[in-house]
């Protein structure tokens, strides 16, 4: 039967799901424009780890951890820096206050309302850069949901599918949008190409064969089509060398090959403004998948704070930007600035066994399949978690050696720039083990050591007990090459809080909504320069979810 729809949502991701739930709850008729097949519902979200930002909830106040929105606000507004307030960070900054509130208050009692739910363990996330008022989470606010990234994508996809069985949404599977339609000064379609049918799995990178085209008009159209991460050459294209370093040449995707950037050009082309371009968030404990899904699939290590940290020509990482999981940006600048664009870990397997997680919810399939007794025995059972350890036997980056002589043999042989000095770098190990021998130390690494033992959650599953790198009994020794992993974009549309897109004359663009990493998750930059982790698919839940409240109280 013909299908009217008084909304196009361009992107069957999170942000898309959750606009197009708020949308058909108020009655409103929507189209879901997707380039994928229906094997990839909830887009890049599917393949988190789910975590979410949350501010003085339940699970940190019974791990005994004060939080507040004045501390969480002085982190946020520390981390992002916003330096460009009359201009690209206008918006940024109001919906940072406006997601701040909403942390603290409604956004948990919304995603429980749609089932979602949380393990209790609170992880300590970007730790920072050792400034009360500069980059870094105070306290720990990780909360990861309980089923992952599929868990979170779940509490959206069920009532959108019920939705769809009741005729009031209907998906456009395998069309790519690649205009945006306008008359009388508004966004009033799209049209693009019908491509050939593909029934690839989730992830795999489809046909861009063209079999026809298509034009879709409604009355508003929402953009929620996800960031840039395996589009590289626009990545390099947008690289802030002077800020960090140059772009890397070897740069590995923590996304799937559709997601690719497009529709920012698309919507600019319609009236819509791009900001922050500039901005963007990668990270540096990158390493290849051994069983890939796309194309320079890569897989991110979640590290504890023990493992030590080197650069390409074997000098140590300095201050908090040295130690693993603080400071992303700041090791990002170390690591650049030798001209190669890698890094190294050395740690033990008592460090592996309690500090490695990965990134993927493929990778924790304890958690994903939300199953507790699974989940209790590999995380407190002797050994490294069974994912971490399939890396450490097939990774290309992991190399193991009972002596650090060899281990460094070993790194040598996959090294893409300089061969690392044994000597010298026994010489670092042996200079922060000696930090180990008391309670004290001067050593920035070994007292963040310290530091996360005193979170409850640190301290039963994410560090180990402080020990003496070279310590047999901690033993075999290992080293991973660390590459730099493509993965969140935190520029975009330019929006206002109601998830409008603005234009070039600084109001909003009639009939364009955008939501989701295409707006910077809210604003075009709601993060600023830094991110404080678990707020990529909480912004995409809270900007989807303003554009669709928006639309139905304009209806």
């Amino acid at each position: 039967m013909p299908f009217q729809p008084e909304v196009i949502v361009v992107g069957a991701g999170l942000a898309g799901l959750v606009a197009t739930h708020e949308l058909a709850k108020a009655g409103l008729r929507v189209l879901v424009v997707e380039q994928e097949n229906r094997r990839n519902l909830g887009g890049q979200a599917f393949w988190s780890l789910g975590g979410l930002f949350f501010v003085d909830s339940p699970e940190q106040r019974r791990a005994g951890i004060k939080d507040s929105l004045e501390l969480a606000r002085q982190d946020w507004f520390g981390s992002a820096g916003f330096d460009r307030p009359d201009d690209e960070d206008l918006w940024g900054r109001r919906w940072a206050e406006a997601y701040l509130a909403w942390a603290a208050g409604g956004k948990r009692r919304y995603l429980r309302e749609l089932g979602h739910r949380v393990v209790p363990l609170v992880g300590w996330a970007e730790r920072g850069a050792g400034s009360a008022t500069g980059h870094g989470n105070s306290v720990p606010r990780f909360h990861i949901t309980w089923g992952t990234g599929p868990g979170v994508v779940d509490a959206f996809l069920r009532p959108v599918l019920r939705a769809e069985r009741a005729g009031l949404v209907r998906f456009a599977f395998r069309q790519r949008v690649d205009e945006l339609l306008t008359g009388n000064g508004a966004v009033v379609g799209v049209r693009g190409a019908v491509l050939a049918p593909d029934d690839s799995d989730r992830g795999v990178k489809s046909s861009r064969e063209v079999a026809g085209s298509f034009e879709e008009r409604a009355a508003a159209v929402v953009v929620t089509s996800g960031g840039i991460g395996h589009n590289h050459a626009l990545m390099r294209a947008n690289w802030p060398v002077e800020r960090i370093g140059p772009a890397p040449e070897h740069l590995i995707s923590g996304v799937p090959a559709h997601v690719d950037g497009r529709m920012l050009a698309i919507t600019e082309r319609a009236g819509g403004r791009v900001v922050n371009r500039d901005r963007m968030w990668a990270y540096t404990e990158g390493v290849h998948n051994w069983d890939p899904v796309w194309p320079d699939h890569a897989i991110r290590i979640l590290p504890g704070p023990s493992s030590m940290w080197f650069d390409a020509d074997g000098r140590r990482l300095t201050g908090m930007s040295g130690v693993p999981g603080a400071d992303s940006i700041g090791a990002m600048k170390q690591i650049l600035a030798t001209g190669h664009d890698y890094s190294w870990f050395v740690l033990t397997q008592s460090i592996i066994e309690k500090e490695f997680a990965l990134s993927g919810s493929e990778q924790n399939p304890d958690l994903t399949g939300r199953d507790l007794k699974f989940a209790v025995r590999s995380r407190l059972a002797k050994g490294a978690p069974g994912p971490v350890e399939r890396f450490k036997r097939h990774g290309e980056d992991f190399v193991v050696a009972r002596t650090l002589p060899e281990l460094v043999a070993a790194m040598n042989g996959i090294a893409r720039g300089p061969k690392l000095d044994a000597a010298d770098i026994e010489r670092q190990i042996v200079a922060r083990d000696r930090e180990l021998a008391n309670p004290f130390s001067k050593d920035a690494q070994v007292m963040a050591i310290h530091n996360a033992r005193r979170s409850l959650t640190d301290r039963i599953a994410r560090v180990a007990r402080p020990h003496r790198i070279l310590d047999p009994a901690h033993g075999p020794l290992i080293g991973v090459r660390l590459n730099i992993l493509s993965r969140k974009t935190l520029g975009g549309l330019q929006t206002d809080l109601d998830s409008r897109v603005i234009g070039g004359d600084g109001a909003p663009v009639p009939g364009l909504y955008a939501a989701g990493e295409v707006a910077g998750f809210g604003g075009g930059g709601v993060h600023g320069y830094n991110a404080l982790e678990g707020t990529f698919l909480g912004g995409c839940i809270f900007s989807g979810r303003a554009a669709g409240l928006a639309i139905a109280r304009g209806r």
